[in-house]
């Protein structure tokens, strides 16, 4: 009986879905019966002991639900979760890091600690993510995911949780699985074969398992769907009725003509070129005859180039060891190697917010465009928009002539250089390798040592070379450049497209490579059984301890080629501004314990209560010393009843990049500037005097141009002069589990739990928009002081709002998490089984500061929150007979609205969300006793994606005028799969 016990309590969904991992309490049983029990370790706790359950709340996938998915890459299957957001992966391009991240309750996936096998992934990058597409899918036996906080067990990083991944570690005999989907429209194909060959090892002493991975993922456009054409303005839903009506972009007129220049509805940086002075504002555009008018005629489309789904292939291997020494000791090793290359794609680069010193003179600008540029500098001059920062009167005569450099901003995209691309290829490894076994005939030691490092190599081609752009502006004749260069080629940007011919385009191309390399080293060592003198009188069972000692040295390091170094915005146009190098680290030493006490047994009202509790002591060489600590308990008042609870103190180091990062420039999303012409006809006296105090000219004052396309200028960086500090965090967590028995209900789980996550001292960064806010609204000089300007403009390269990271005042996330599953037999005719996980969140908060105004992301999508619905679920229910399973899952999203402050700004289509329902079905057919064939179609009814236009959200989430990582983009999917196994 208590064998049967402990194999429904290490079932997850009772096979059959996603629900909350319930441990039922093993029966009492005598000391011959207990040897032959399996001592188990649940996730969240280093204990191990018969019949363990946990204090905290635990979901799990078991791997019935991981087969139903389909899914080589997991964490397309964890994204499914209510109790997670979409990090980076397969559908973020503008923004991905190339990897594939979880984000627990939305706080971030750095406060979301990734485990293989209970212990550390590891990280792919710098700031310590861990890209979980090296996770071997074809080995994982279930994937736990711990809620409320694990720092106590695992150390810094598990604030929202730990999501571990548990691995076959004794398999035997060969499996090959192959698989194969598409979508309705014959592309985004994915395909995958995953060879698992295991073998026991002398009379059964030991066994070895190797698991060898190949997965390829195919590239889907923006423009391969009618909703990625054209880009929709948020704001004022220029293009929307061209979309309802199955329209293309209205194209731009015949004078400004070009690939992708539409009336509205795209990127400022346009084409034919737009030019301006900087400090005195948008002059006009160019036509494509090269002549300047001071009225614009397009923008560009950038929409059709960028990916809804980026294109990827994976080479993956992992061997499991192990070997019984004696009966008592056991050695046993890991080795995962990995080789991903993934692309992004976006639009042809661009000059975009880079200033030029252009001589007038230059003769490629025609005769009528020279005039126009003299007169516009001379308007300026008049109006007090010209000084010695933005104009060069070379011959001292007082006016703006043909003689004269101007400070000018031409935005031309720059088609001819191609797409912009990044190729990331990374290359990782993780070695572990230890002994465990039992002293003292009842202590279980485990010494451990793990090695991994990740080494990735980017590529970006495609962009423009700034530097050798303004070498080829300066010109006298059209044919040398000044600078004496013999490899310079002067360049056209005067007018539309094909002005810039292949040998233009060749100097003025930059290709840029980085690198990466990140190395971690864990030393482990752990003891644990129980202490036979400590019992409480009646509990049946003494007090189990667990004591462990780890040490751990991270090291990252980031070496960009000289042309990304270069500032204020390195050489490339449109990466965003420059990169220097990074190498830092951190070593930690850290002391933990965790106890497990019985104290009631049998008795009225309690037939059981058990007492859980933890501590760690960690001491960083970079941050000093920190304590976290949990203390819970599990109580039956009657033995189908559990309550359970769990108060915790965690923690978060900041990461290599977050002490270590070097002050450079940038992008960040922002939707307006108080100071620029948009808000010309709402500047107070008061607002120009602080708008002055950021340094602009009373001129400059509302004339200087607005936020293009959702993004100014940042300098960031770690904080010179205030390092962050490590994050606390106080979570507590209390739940109910139920599990009756029923005549017609079998194995009739039901839970529920509360969650209530605190974070203070977060680690992040002010968003530009609080400090633009913080100054100009809320008249704080310290603020102010942040916001540097380039002739009044903050789009111009060099300028910059400051964003250093640093330690902000706090984040939080409540909420109830229901859990159910049972199944109900139908004699003859097998068996139903039904499954689900339902979230509700109760709060979604973050404050930066006392005097930042509270961001609550509850319900609500904008910039500043990525999409939170209040409510989600999946709820799974399969009919399997014989040898024939058919599973329908349910996917639900509650309805969201536009965050309230900018909602007003919002296009009325595009200011809520309703609630979207997916489902996915599933079949599958043991055609013999060693092959297996399944069927999956994904969003059955075709469900389109919500239209929210190109500005309701940041760039890494809103992509293709909606948020193709929270819906689905790529419309009804076909999955093909087949297992042999002997």
């Amino acid at each position: 009986m208590l064998k049967s016990k402990l194999a429904l309590s290490l079932q997850v969904a009772l096979g059959v879905g996603i629900s909350s991992f319930v441990m039922p309490q093993a029966l009492a049983a005598g000391d011959e019966e207990a040897k032959d029990i399996e001592v188990i370790a649940i996730t969240g706790s280093r204990i191990r002991q018969p019949g363990a359950v946990s204090a905290s709340p635990i979901t799990s996938i078991g791997e019935k639900e991981l087969r139903f998915q389909q899914e080589p890459e997991v964490e397309q299957i964890l994204r499914t979760l209510p109790s997670t957001i979409p990090g980076d992966g397969s559908n973020v391009n503008n923004g991905s890091g190339g990897a594939a991240t979880v984000n627990l309750r939305g706080l971030g996936s750095q406060r979301s600690l990734i485990l293989v096998n209970g212990r550390r992934m590891i990280p792919y990058n710098y700031n310590g993510s861990v890209d979980t597409s090296v996770i071997p899918s074809a080995l994982v036996e279930r994937i736990d995911v711990v809620t409320g906080g694990a720092s106590a067990v695992y150390g810094s990083d598990a604030i929202a949780g730990a999501v571990n991944f548990v691995l076959k570690d004794n398999f035997e005999g060969i499996a090959l699985d192959t698989s194969h989907q598409q979508t309705d429209e014959s592309d985004g194909d994915k395909s995958n074969i995953s060879l698992t060959i295991g073998s026991n090892l002398a009379d059964d002493r030991g066994n070895v398992v190797l698991s060898l991975d190949w997965m390829k993922r195919d590239q889907v456009l923006l423009g391969d769907r009618p909703l990625g054409l054209l880009g929709i303005e948020t704001a004022s839903g220029a293009n929307y009725e061209q979309f309802l009506n199955g329209q293309p972009p209205v194209p731009a007129p015949s004078e400004c003509e070009a690939p992708n220049s539409v009336e509205s509805g795209g990127s400022t940086t346009a084409m034919p070129t737009r030019f301006g002075i900087v400090g005195a504002g948008t002059a006009g555009q160019f036509r494509n005859d090269g002549t300047l008018a001071a009225d614009t005629c397009s923008v560009f489309n950038f929409n059709p180039y960028n990916f809804y789904q980026t294109p990827s292939e994976r080479y993956s291997g992992t061997a499991l060891a192990r070997y019984n020494l004696t009966d008592d000791h056991e050695v046993y090793s890991s080795l995962t190697y990995s080789s991903i290359s993934v692309d992004t794609q976006v639009a042809p680069s661009g000059t975009f917010g880079a200033s030029f010193e252009l001589p007038l003179f230059n003769p490629l600008i025609g005769d009528q465009a020279q005039q126009f540029m003299i007169d516009t500098g001379n308007d300026a001059l008049a109006d007090g928009l010209l000084s010695d920062s933005n104009w060069n009167d070379v011959n001292g005569n007082g006016v703006v002539d043909s003689e004269d450099y101007l400070t000018v901003q031409l935005r031309r995209r720059t088609l001819e250089l191609g797409p912009r691309t990044e190729r990331y290829d990374t290359s990782l490894f993780q070695f572990v390798t230890g002994v465990k076994g039992y002293v003292f005939d009842d202590w279980e030691y485990d010494v451990s040592f793990q090695y991994g490092e990740s080494n990735r190599t980017t590529v970006r081609g495609g962009y423009t070379n700034l530097t050798n752009i303004q070498n080829a502006l300066e010109t006298e004749d059209g044919v040398t450049c000044l600078n004496g260069d013999p490899t310079c080629v002067p360049i056209n940007l005067f007018g539309g497209f094909g002005t810039i011919t292949d040998e233009m385009a060749g100097y003025a191309t930059a290709i840029a490579l980085q690198q990466q390399k990140y190395s971690q080293r864990i030393a482990t060592a752990t003891i644990n059984g129980p202490i036979e003198f400590i019992e409480v009188p009646g509990a049946g069972a003494p007090l189990s301890m667990s004591f462990g000692y780890e040490y751990r040295k991270e090291k990252g390091l980031f070496e960009p080629d000289e042309c990304l170094k270069l500032a204020p915005a390195s050489c490339q146009g449109g990466a965003g501004g420059n990169q220097l190098p990074i190498e830092g680290g951190f070593s930690v030493d850290e002391l933990f314990m965790e106890g497990y006490l019985p104290v009631l047994d049998g008795m009225a009202f309690a037939d059981t209560l058990d007492v859980e509790f933890g501590f760690r002591w960690a001491d960083y060489d970079t941050v000093g010393s920190n304590e976290t600590w949990k203390l819970g308990f599990n109580w039956r008042p009657v033995s189908s009843v559990l309550v359970r609870v769990m108060q915790q103190q965690a923690t978060r180091a900041p990461n290599v990049g977050e002490i270590a990062s070097p002050v450079v420039t940038g992008l960040d999303n922002a939707t307006s500037d108080p100071c620029s012409v948009a808000n010309a006809g709402n500047i107070s006296a008061e607002l120009r005097q602080l708008c002055i105090s950021t340094g602009m000219t009373d001129a400059q004052v509302g004339n200087v141009q607005d936020v293009i396309s959702g993004q100014v200028q940042v300098i960031s960086g770690s904080d010179p002069l205030n390092p962050p500090d490590a994050e606390e965090a106080s979570t507590f967590t209390a739940g109910i589990v139920w599990t009756p028995e029923f005549d017609t209900l079998q194995n009739f789980t039901i839970s529920l739990d509360y969650y209530d996550i605190d974070i203070d001292d977060i680690i992040g960064e002010f968003s530009a928009q609080e400090i633009l806010d913080a100054c100009y609204k809320l008249g704080d000089a310290q603020e102010c002081a942040k916001i540097q300007r380039v002739g009044g403009d903050l789009t111009v390269a060099g300028a910059g709002i400051e964003q250093f990271t640093t330690n902000l005042k706090n984040l939080t996330a409540e909420g109830v998490e229901l859990g159910f599953n049972f199944f109900v037999p139908l004699e003859d005719m097998g068996e139903l089984q039904f499954s689900g996980t339902i979230n509700k969140y109760l709060t979604q908060e973050s404050q930066s500061s006392d005097t930042a105004r509270i961001i609550d992301c509850k319900g609500y999508y904008s910039a500043s929150c990525d999409p939170l619905a209040e409510m989600r679920w999946v709820q799974r229910t399969t009919w399997a007979m014989d040898d024939f399973t058919l599973s329908l899952q349910w996917r639900h999203i509650d309805g969201i609205d536009a965050e309230p402050v900018v909602a007003d700004d919002y296009f009325p289509e595009f200011r809520s969300i309703d609630s979207y329902d997916y489902f996915d079905l599933y079949a599958n057919y043991h055609l013999t006793d060693n092959i297996t064939a399944s069927l999956g179609i994904d969003n059955l009814f075709e469900k389109d994606p919500p239209v929210v236009g190109n500005e309701a959200g940041d760039t890494s989430s809103n992509s293709g005028n909606t948020f193709p990582s929270n819906y689905d983009v790529l419309g009804r999917k076909f999955k093909l799969g087949l297992r042999f196994q002997f």
